[in-house]
């Protein structure tokens, strides 16, 4: 079903199930080497499991003795001819226990061994991811939803680490299973093996035949089940929209219909599945018969002993646990591998170039730019910025002004290095911006964004976050200058007062207050604000346009305006449209020009009058 399919008249998402890797051998190739690192220990964990498995197989073989023995000793007593030898039973037994004993501990160690390896590996995964993150170029954030880059730390990880603990021990403990199984089966009796074997064929021919019919139904019911979970998480989510255009019995209509065919689909697959193990039952059972009649007639003929009959009943029942458990495994592993696809195709994107030879020191440099005839296309097939050069004087205030989807942010990005020029050079200070390390060279800018970001901490915190070694005096300085010191020493426990989804009381122009105090702490050379000031009141628009005053006293300052009133006093304003830069100067030259600036002042200005 497709994503855009409709489904009530809140949209609709469906719900990926059994993905599978794109390159199965590729994947698991890529965590193997990944995991190198602990062959050592996936070596101990190896010895340990089959070591485990194989005491775990020897023991109905012993048991079967101690069967054997106490039929002897009944038949003997019967006759007169002796009884049954209690000790030797005892000593049989404890053998048994040991060797039980033996198989739990090796168990236990080998557990904790791949728990220890499974632990490690998801470890250095997220580190590895949380490392990438810091190297990635921004493309590459803007063109994924913040959902799919996520879920490669969690939901990616998390699969990784379920099904490394539990496949891969599960298949080696499976395989040394069945081949333990298969020899002991063979050294009781050749013919009696044979006609076990007999059912393998029979039973996978009924799991196929129940499989094909039922696989439809599970598809169905995966695909039903997204579409009912995506129906309730956004008519909740959305629960004041459908109220507002009377839609809730078209809701619950669209919902039923899904919820029905969930119903139907879940029924059908739930029935084919609960059939099979009646019929595994069934067929497993007229193996049984086949073993006991074999094996009746050749103990009357004394080819065989009782208690290799009790044994053989053991390994036939463990015979088949296994198929089932690797079938399981194979599962497991196609889930696990492409989690690992997804995963390492995250690590093996292409990175940003961190550091460069004999970096430029920022210590001492002004806060001069100079844009050199600039061409610049987010697609080099399609250049957006075509020759553009401009001087910026240490201190000066730039404004970059235009309608929305202009392209305002994209010379945000080009200054902080975001993206690379096609041609020209940025220069800080004479420096092209190309001869910094990025990391310092982001240490020039302080960015106030028209997004706050506040974390969870108390405001003290917050604001510090621009300065980590700051004093409370400068915090608290930094605070007066952005015009929010009096509000917080409003709130309860004011500097301390913790800030969290729960803060109901911080207005949008409060926390804009609070991330220009945060700027005006990290006292950077050159500052980027986008102005945030269209949602809030003329009031608070006016405490935040002075904080912003204050904080672009004496730095080189790049402005994305909105409102065409607050940067009649730019030093230079870059008028953009359709991701060009058309114009620029002065607030009275580009008036006087009569050009678009002049239809976009005039045009705000009118729309105020008629307020």
């Amino acid at each position: 079903m497709s994503e855009q399919k409709r489904r009530g008249p809140m949209g609709g998402r469906g719900m990926q199930s059994g993905e599978k890797a794109k390159d199965f051998k590729g994947a698991m190739g890529k965590l193997l080497k990944y995991m190198e690192r602990y062959k050592f220990r996936f070596a101990l964990m190896l010895v340990f499991a089959v070591a485990g498995t194989v005491f775990n197989i020897v023991g109905p073989k012993v048991l079967g003795k101690a069967t054997t023995e106490l039929f002897n000793g009944l038949v003997e007593k019967v006759n007169g001819t002796g009884g049954i030898d209690f000790e030797k039973i005892g000593m049989i037994l404890l053998g048994a226990l040991a060797l039980y004993l033996a198989s739990a501990c090796f168990s236990f160690v080998q557990g904790y061994v791949m728990t220890g390896i499974s632990n490690d590996v998801t470890y250095n995964l997220r580190k590895d991811i949380s490392k990438k993150f810091n190297r990635l170029p921004l493309n590459y954030f803007e063109s994924r939803t913040n959902g799919e880059i996520l879920s490669r730390v969690t939901n990616d990880v998390d699969t990784l680490q379920m099904s490394l603990n539990q496949s891969i021990t599960q298949l080696i403990t499976s395989v040394t299973t069945l081949i333990g199984v298969f020899i002991m089966m063979l050294s009781i009796n050749v013919w009696m093996t044979l006609a076990a074997l007999c059912i393998l064929p029979v039973s996978m021919v009924i799991i196929n035949q129940v499989m094909k019919h039922s696989q439809k139904y599970f598809r169905d019911q995966q695909k039903y089940l997204g579409e009912v979970n995506g129906q309730i998480e956004e008519n909740f989510g959305g629960h004041n929209v459908v109220r507002v255009f009377n839609k809730e019995n078209d809701v619950v209509e669209e919902f039923e219909k899904d919820n029905q065919k969930l119903y139907e689909s879940g029924w059908k697959s739930q029935f084919f599945s609960g059939m099979m193990m009646p019929i595994m039952q069934f067929v497993g059972n007229l193996g049984y018969v086949m073993v006991a009649l074999l094996g009746g007639a050749f103990a009357i003929k004394g080819t065989i002993e009782v208690g290799d009959i009790q044994s053989f009943f053991q390994y036939i029942r463990n015979f088949t646990q296994p198929i089932q458990q690797i079938a399981q495994v194979t599962n497991l592993l196609q889930s696990s591998a492409a989690a690992s696809e997804r995963v390492f195709e995250f690590l093996e994107e292409p990175e940003e170039d961190q550091t460069v030879k004999d970096p430029v020191d920022i210590s001492g440099l002004s806060g001069d730019v100079q844009f050199e005839h600039v061409n610049f296309g987010y697609n080099p097939d399609k250049i957006i910025i075509h020759d553009f050069s401009a001087d910026v004087k240490d201190g000066q205030k730039i404004a970059i002004v235009g309608p929305t989807g202009a392209g305002k942010t994209t010379m945000v990005k080009l200054l902080m290095r975001f993206y690379d020029i096609n041609g020209g050079a940025i220069k800080v200070d004479g420096h092209d911006i190309r001869d910094f390390n990025r990391s310092q060279l982001r240490e020039m800018f302080g960015m106030v964004l028209q997004d706050t970001w506040l974390f969870s901490g108390t405001i003290m915190e917050n604001i510090r976050y621009g300065r980590l070694d700051a004093t409370d005096e400068e915090v608290i300085a930094a605070a007066k200058a952005a015009h929010i010191h009096n509000f917080i020493m409003q709130q309860p426990g004011g500097y301390q007062m913790v800030l969290d989804e729960e803060t109901s009381n911080i207005s949008q122009g409060q926390k804009q207050l609070l991330t220009i105090a945060r700027a005006i702490l990290a006292d950077n050379k050159i500052l980027i604000l986008d102005e945030a000031t269209s949602s809030v009141d003329t009031r608070t628009e006016m405490r935040i346009q002075k904080a912003m005053n204050n904080l672009m006293k004496g730095r080189t300052s790049f402005v994305i305006a909105h409102r065409l009133s607050t940067i009649k006093d730019s030093d230079l304003i870059l008028v953009m449209k359709d991701g060009d830069i058309i114009e620029q100067g002065s607030h009275e030259e580009l008036l006087a020009k009569h050009g678009f600036y002049s239809e976009l002042y005039y045009s705000q200005f009118e729309r105020r009058e008629h307020r």
